[in-house]
């Protein structure tokens, strides 16, 4: 297939999953219908080398750490001050999802599943690779395959949950915005909005780089800005041995370089690049469904479901005990807990489709993904990027 038609069957894809999202308030994400699209048209014909032929796979994977430094801009200091108490909220989610798939779900589907179940389900990649290496080595071929569409699969039900907790609690901050204009100390978003050049200087903290002139506040500008920091996140990633993962580093960076003034808010915005970063950030997520077949999938059918089943309880327990605990509305510590099925972008997507969904001023959108996106993109981070690696680790001495 010709690069420009397997773009253009791939932004299809999208605008359909967009439009439905848009059509259901969000409570079918982009990525789950389009995920199940791609699925699908795998099935009927369509080259499982749809995103190689695209030749969009390199630049995609090269994109991630420029849009995580935009992600960076996004969020506040001041905003991240209390997100101690997402980090456990998903922390214990990870946690009760693997004691309940070894301890429940080990009788009922056998300890050769349960166990490297928690790989996928806690987090993504790198704790499937973890778990398919072990199983690999034992000779433990549908494992392999069971562990892979496990991975394919996770985003149908970790996403779908998410959003429906996330419109609940989107439309609750919009009617706490409508009524009181304020929640515990915040600015109004109009007021925001109104003084965005002041509120901007005084929360940067450990500003000391003059704000670049807006006539040099082109695109090409700000690609370039953002890009250099990605690249410094990168090196100095690896300078550390791969301690700290490249995309968290990158997100580190892009928070540090706002707050000392040398990038710009919402940057990639700015640049008129965002939407682009994101179409082809999407692809990785997407290039695993080829691997699903039907056949695959209706063999390991029940030990897949019964696994997600089980982590879902899990993880339901542990968000609903601690929203009680913290103080959060139960939907949000839901939808926190459930981030290791899907993790980033889909963590910034769906909170990005619900403000849009259900605000219907500016201000409005503006203020529930304020209130959302800083503990999806932690809890997501904590998850995926960090913690599901070290749990594999431990786990895979369990298989």
């Amino acid at each position: 297939m010709d690069a420009i038609t397997a773009l253009l069957i791939i932004a299809v894809v999208y605008a359909i999953g967009d439009f439905v999202s848009q059509k259901t308030k969000a409570i079918f994400s982009m990525l789950f219908v389009s995920g199940i699209i791609f699925m699908v048209v795998f099935w009927f014909g369509v080259p499982k080398t749809l995103f190689e032929d695209a030749a969009i796979v390199k630049l995609s994977l090269a994109l991630i750490p420029t849009l995580m430094v935009h992600m960076g801009t996004l969020m506040r200091l001041r905003d991240l001050r209390e997100e101690w108490k997402t980090v456990i909220i998903a922390l214990s989610a990870i946690v009760f999802a693997s004691i309940a798939l070894f301890l429940i779900g080990s009788p009922i589907i056998g300890r050769e599943f349960a166990v490297p179940a928690a790989g996928p389900i806690s987090g993504g990649v790198v704790a499937t690779l973890i778990m398919s290496e072990a199983a690999k080595a034992k000779g433990l071929e549908t494992v392999l395959v069971f562990l892979t569409l496990l991975l394919v699969l996770q985003n149908f039900v970790g996403l779908p949950i998410a959003s429906i907790c996330l419109s609940r609690e989107g439309r609750r901050l919009r009617d706490v915005f409508r009524t009181e204009g304020i929640l515990k100390g915040d600015l109004p978003q109009k007021s925001q909005a109104n003084n965005d050049h002041n509120t901007d200087h005084n929360e940067r903290k450990w500003k000391f780089i003059p704000e670049t002139p807006k006539e040099l506040q082109t695109p090409f500008i700000l690609i370039m800005k953002t890009m250099l920091v990605g690249w410094l996140a990168v090196m100095v990633s690896k300078l550390l041995g791969g301690v700290i993962d490249k995309f968290v580093m990158a997100l580190i960076f892009g928070i540090v370089f706002y707050e000392i003034g040398f990038l710009e808010s919402k940057i990639l915005t700015k640049a008129n690049s965002e939407g682009f970063t994101l179409f082809a950030l999407l692809v990785p997520i997407f290039m695993n469904l080829n691997k699903a077949t039907p056949s695959m999938v209706i063999s390991l059918i029940v030990p897949i479901a019964l696994s997600f089943a089980v982590a879902v309880v899990g993880i339901a327990i542990s968000s609903v005990i601690l929203s009680k605990v913290f103080r959060y509305s139960w939907e949000m510590s839901l939808a926190i807990g459930v981030c290791c099925l899907f993790g980033f972008p889909g963590t910034f997507i769906v909170s990005q489709e619900v403000a849009n969904a259900v605000g219907e001023t500016p201000a409005e959108k503006e203020f529930v993904l304020t209130k959302i996106l800083p503990k999806m993109l932690v809890s997501g981070f904590t998850t995926v990027t960090i913690a599901s690696v070290f749990l594999a680790g431990f786990l895979v001495k369990l298989l």
